[in-house]
């Protein structure tokens, strides 16, 4: 029993200095190597106290040296342990410190003295370095605010995803010091990769509509088969994108845009303004703002097809209305191809060209509110029936007005009756108070309402409805009712 409790408190003493630190062992070992040379000269005290001199046998001296000398090895070993264990924490740090600090900078501490100025100065250089570090973090932070500032401007402002995607695409590449930023959407089923947005270079319709098909082994193919993000140092290459290779320079960072496990394509930035290579950090980032962009993407297709699915829906209406006059069938989808050859005529902007043409056909759907006795009304209608009448444009705005995608067709759905000279309805407009798209819409319509047959009258001729139409010089653009009788005479040759 009591070897047993003599081992647990050896065990329990080695294990104490073993963990002890390197400080508290020094002492340790410092005290034991000072208390053998202590008692011999208490010894010698208390000799000299009591007799006067010191009194001692050959015997005696022998044994008091062998015990010095045991105390002084034993002491030497303990040091030497304690020095040893400070020497391979050095070494420990110096490979430690290979792996964050640069050739350089290694070489430099290890022209230390000694071990204690090597590890000194190591503290010191990895001080320096996390200091770096932090003002590192700090200009990322910032810069991820900026690029979410722009993001959410972006989401605010935007009126396409390509104006969305064209933003992302000039923050990213600035965020990231980059020399040219590319956004590129995966085509699966023809195995290309369409080029839809390009920010840091001279923007044209060849770049703007590169296809890069994407063959084995090449720098693109590695993205999307590995589903990862990918950099490129400098002196190194983008294998198989040669023929765009000043879309792809090196440094190259690529990362792919995926949502929900699915590819929608890749972003890149190439070159940088400040040299070096891109880092894992700024790889890192540019895979956040990819998966973002990603989702962006993806929530545009499903919104524009959620429009598409409003925009039949409410077509099917219009196509309702023409369907209850004999005489007025296709009269909506003709105003449509009569405006949008004024618009293309008058070079529109396509945008703005989309807004007349889906206008145009969605322009008489009030007339659904409307009585059919009215619509299909053999002779005139008289007061009370044209207040009735007149009140289809407002119920056609009203129609379209709550769904948020086609509210921008409210102008000219609302005001398509309206005349220059104030005599229009519902809002008696004048002048300059009429858009350009509602006046093309205008004169349009009443093209096509006098040249073809109604249920009071039979459709006039083209030079009838010319010089009626000229006649109405206080009422129509007269400019652009000359630009479709243009259209008009082109057609019939």
């Amino acid at each position: 029993m009591p070897t047993t409790s003599m081992k647990k408190i050896k065990n329990f003493v080695a294990s104490s200095i073993e963990n002890a630190s390197v400080f508290r062992k020094f002492t340790v070992f410092f005290l034991i190597m000072s208390f053998i040379p202590t008692c011999v000269l208490y010894y010698l005290y208390i000799q000299m106290k009591n007799y006067g001199s010191v009194q001692l046998t050959e015997a005696n001296f022998n044994m008091t040296l062998t015990i010095v000398v045991i105390g002084v090895i034993i002491g030497y070993f303990a040091m030497r342990a304690v020095i040893k264990q400070l020497m391979e924490i050095t070494q420990r740090n110096t490979q430690a410190l290979k792996t964050i600090l640069s050739t350089e900078d290694i070489k430099e501490i290890g022209k230390g003295d000694n071990e204690i100025a090597v590890l000194a100065q190591s503290f010191s250089v990895i001080t320096d370095r996390l200091e770096e570090n932090l003002k590192s973090l700090e200009r990322t932070k910032n810069t991820l605010h900026t690029v979410m500032a722009k993001v959410a401007q972006g989401i605010t402002s935007m009126r396409n995803i390509d104006t969305f995607l064209q933003l992302i695409l000039e923050t990213a590449t600035e965020a990231l010091g980059g020399n040219v930023g590319v956004l590129m959407i995966w085509d699966g089923v023809n195995n290309d990769l369409q080029v839809k947005s390009i920010y840091g270079i001279p923007s044209s319709p060849e770049k703007n509509n590169i296809k890069i098909k994407v063959r084995e082994n090449t720098t693109l193919q590695m993205v999307l088969s590995s589903k990862q993000p990918l950099i490129i140092p400098i002196g190194g290459r983008a294998q198989g994108e040669i023929k765009n290779h000043d879309l792809f320079n090196a440094p190259l960072l690529c990362s792919p845009l995926i949502v929900h496990d699915n590819l929608v394509g890749i972003i890149s930035i190439s070159g940088k303004k400040t040299g070096g290579d891109f880092n894992n950090d700024e790889m890192n980032l540019l895979l956040n703002i990819a998966s973002q962009t990603a989702v962006a993407i993806e929530n545009s297709k499903l919104n524009q097809d959620i429009e598409k699915t409003y925009f039949e829906t409410i077509s099917a209406l219009a196509m309702a209305v023409d369907a209850k006059d004999k005489y007025s069938r296709g009269h909506s989808d003709r105003v449509a191809e009569y405006s949008v050859s004024i618009g293309k005529k008058l070079g529109l902007e396509e945008e703005e060209i989309v807004t007349l043409r889906d206008a145009a056909k969605l322009h008489d759907i009030g007339k659904i509110g409307i009585i059919d006795d009215l619509l299909s009304r053999p002779g005139p209608l008289n007061d009370e029936e044209w207040i009735l009448m007149r009140k289809h444009p407002e119920i056609g705005e009203s129609i379209i007005k709550p769904i948020t995608s086609l509210r921008h067709l409210c102008d000219i759905i609302r005001h398509h009756h309206e005349k220059i000279d104030g005599t229009g309805y519902p809002d008696g407009l004048k002048g300059n108070e009429i858009s350009a798209l509602v006046r093309i819409a205008t004169v349009a319509d009443i093209y096509d309402a006098l040249t073809t047959d109604r249920s009071y009258r039979v459709k006039f001729s083209r030079d009838n409805t010319y010089d009626m139409m000229k006649k109405m010089k206080d009422q129509i653009d007269q400019d652009i009712v000359d630009v479709l009788f243009e259209i008009v005479d082109e057609d019939q040759k």
